[in-house]
């Protein structure tokens, strides 16, 4: 068997060494759709993404990696995951990416969209000298220069506004990144952005230091005892990501099954540029024995918020919300900017072994100004005080293709939240998973990924059944389906509610160079009727989703793809509905690329606004929400000078035939037309 694995290894030899080079320049796009097809939720698709994208600067050796980092790439099943895991331990370590050929069920399409995430290290020379030079003789690094710009004047930037209105900088958009790692050994890294509007100060006392956001992280792993120690930014992922979840998890999308489980990562580097997800301080995993690993962190950090003084109560400086946007432009988000100081600390104690992956978990919050929220009828069992404490467990256990998964987290004093769930791989063309969610309406988590409805686990019970059935190459088909209940008020929703959800979808390759998917999703809950005389009336509303996709090309240079998307939207006896049709064509040749898009869209309201994702520069991402009437384009060019450098150029236009302004508050074009730009430059160094 070694003898025609070192066959198979010559003969990819020259695609391999190609293949590290693409790493770099994949392009999300082919996984996108397939993984978050559903796209039309009210959250930041580009920090999740990005989350999950740092593997590609950042893969997974595929000699070390775990069963819980396989899961979390949501491209294998339970059954290609194991048998990933017993050909390693039944012929040894991996000598190329390639050898995953040998696998049964492992196709050269499910190779390719697994390659650039994981890689195969040369252990002759990882550990052979200090890790100093290591950094220096690196090669996986990378330096990026951002800058982007809307063309148009926006108000914030006028003459003359009220100085409470006017913003404090220029409207350029000025990012930079730098990473160098090693799979299974280092990761250092910074992240430096200046969001349109904020200013380029350095006021050390006030913690301006040039760019308004500044992230860093250093990280060693597999160091004897101490398989993983972060110091700087980092975010955590234990369990079901209930007690403790990173700003990355996806909720119900056209992957139905491999996207519903959470998977236990631990300690990661924090390279986000959303600015509220993250832990500041120290986190280390220490192996206490062969089976036993300790978990313990400590962050303390400032959070923006709005202050102010509760004279009933003679409480000075109390916390009345949160500001999640990370802007600081105009005088009110800069007095929000740091406002309060959060304090983090938490310990897990992880059991594993090569069915059981289990653990007990303790996290306290501490907040140096008490959160006093206006009360609402919604609101009245949301968190208030200054310290959370959160104590609980999870259980996860695989046997052969099932996997059983479980958390239960106790917020001390008040209420419980627990999941319980089990995918399978049935057969080698049946996967499935169902899943339960029970959270208390005064249960608080302030780090959460946990799979919900709801935008956090709270007041909520649900059910979910997912699954995919695969014929052959060419036809699958998969879809799942939700029933969900809230037994409080929420927001929207003055009274207990109830809803569902069902998706389905249909997939087809009829060759190498055309795929196509035919997708569908109903969502039924209730909201407050528009029957202002009574708040308390609510009405169900039904959103539907049609989805129709083809990708295609015509010679290895030239590519397409088409869709037509629309959605309907029926509420208190009226029907709305909004419709985009786009066509994308991308022309690749040696070092140059061109990729462009014209789409034009016509939607009743923003109950009916369609997202759909659009390439960007690399490590950026474009997620524009297509609502109102009118046409949108974009233009994206890419040459690499040279093998250590790389440049990326991006317009993009959106013109409206409803409206004569664009935006709200200092955002407002005057006038139909918006023109965005972007320039990027990546070092490889």
């Amino acid at each position: 068997m070694r003898w025609r694995l070192v066959i198979v290894v010559l003969i990819f030899f020259s695609e391999s060494l190609a293949q590290q080079n693409q790493r770099k320049d994949f392009d999300p796009a082919s996984l996108v759709d397939e993984i978050f097809a559903m796209q039309d939720l009210n959250i930041s698709y580009q920090d999740l993404y990005e989350n999950y994208l740092q593997l590609l600067s950042n893969p997974y050796d595929l000699n070390k990696v775990t069963e819980e980092q396989l899961q979390s790439l949501y491209v294998l099943d339970m059954g290609q995951i194991r048998a990933l895991l017993r050909y390693r331990e039944e012929a040894g370590p991996f000598l190329s990416i390639y050898e995953l050929q040998n696998i049964p069920n492992f196709s050269i399409e499910l190779i390719q969209k697994i390659s650039p995430f994981l890689t195969v290290v040369n252990t002759s020379t990882s550990l052979n000298s200090t890790i100093l030079n290591r950094i220096s003789k690196n090669e996986n690094n990378y330096l990026i220069l951002r800058w982007a710009r809307t063309l148009e004047q926006q108000k914030g930037y006028l003459v003359g506004i009220d100085s409470t209105g006017r913003y404090a900088g220029s409207p350029d958009q000025l990012y930079s990144r730098f990473r160098t790692s090693k799979p299974g050994d280092f990761s250092l890294g910074f992240t430096l952005e200046k969001d349109a509007g904020e200013a380029l100060q350095w006021n050390p006392a006030k913690k301006y230091y040039a760019f308004d956001y500044i992230s860093y992280h250093a990280q060693v792993l597999n160091k004897g005892k101490i398989k993983n120690a972060i110091i700087g930014d980092y975010q955590a992922q234990f369990g079901q990501g209930v007690g403790l979840g990173s700003v990355f998890g996806i909720g119900k999308n056209g992957e139905s099954v491999t996207t519903v489980r959470r998977s236990n990562l631990g300690f990661s580097p924090y390279t986000s540029l959303y600015e509220a997800g993250y832990f500041r301080g120290a986190a280390i995993s220490y192996e206490v024995s062969k089976n036993l690993l300790l978990h313990a962190m400590y962050s303390l950090r400032s959070r923006d918020a709005s202050v102010s003084q509760d004279t009933a109560q003679n409480i000075l400086g109390v916390a009345t919300s949160f500001n999640f946007s990370g802007l600081h432009r105009t005088p009110r988000e800069l007095a929000a900017r740091s406002a309060i100081r959060e304090q983090n600390l938490a310990a897990v104690l992880n059991f594993k072994n090569s069915k059981v992956d289990a653990g007990l978990l303790i996290h306290q919050t501490n907040f140096s100004a008490p959160l006093l929220r206006e009360s609402t009828p919604y609101n009245q069992f949301f968190f208030n005080g200054n310290q959370n404490i959160n104590l609980g467990g999870f259980f996860n256990y695989h046997f052969q293709n099932i996997s059983f998964f479980s958390e239960w987290t106790r917020t001390i004093g008040n209420g419980n939240a627990v999941v319980a769930g089990l995918m399978a791989s049935l057969t080698n063309k049946l996967d499935v998973v169902l899943h339960y969610r029970n959270f208390n309406r005064d249960f608080y988590s302030f780090y959460s990924n946990a799979f919900a409805e709801n935008s956090s686990p709270q007041n909520e019970r649900g059910i979910y059944w997912g699954w995919k059935y695969t014929f052959n190459k060419k036809y699958s088909i998969a879809g799942y389906a939700d029933m969900f209940e809230f037994p409080w008020l929420k927001f929207r929703s003055y009274s207990p509610s109830e809803g569902t959800e069902w998706l389905i979808r249909f997939n087809y390759k009829p060759s190498k160079t055309v795929t196509m998917f035919v997708q569908y999703r109903e969502e039924t809950k209730q909201r407050n009727s528009a029957d202002e005389t009574n708040l308390y009336q609510t009405s169900f509303g039904t959103r539907r989703n049609y989805w129709f996709n083809v990708d295609y090309s015509t010679n290895p240079f030239l590519s397409f793809k088409s869709r037509i998307q629309w959605s309907t939207f029926d509420f208190g006896g009226r029907a709305t509905q909004g419709m985009v049709v786009l066509q994308d064509v991308t022309y690749r040749q040696g070092r140059f690329s061109i990729s462009g898009r014209y789409a034009f869209f016509d939607t009743d309201n923003f109950d009916n606004r369609l997202y759909v994702y659009e390439k960007d520069v690399w490590l950026a991402f474009s997620f524009p929400a297509y609502n109102g009437k009118g046409s949108r384009q974009y233009l994206l060019v890419q040459y690499q000078i040279n093998e250590k450098i790389d440049v990326w150029l991006r317009w993009s236009q959106t013109q409206y035939l409803n409206r004569d302004s664009i935006g709200s508050g200092g955002d407002t074009i005057i006038g139909n037309t918006e023109n965005d730009v972007k320039f990027q430059v990546r070092l490889r160094l």
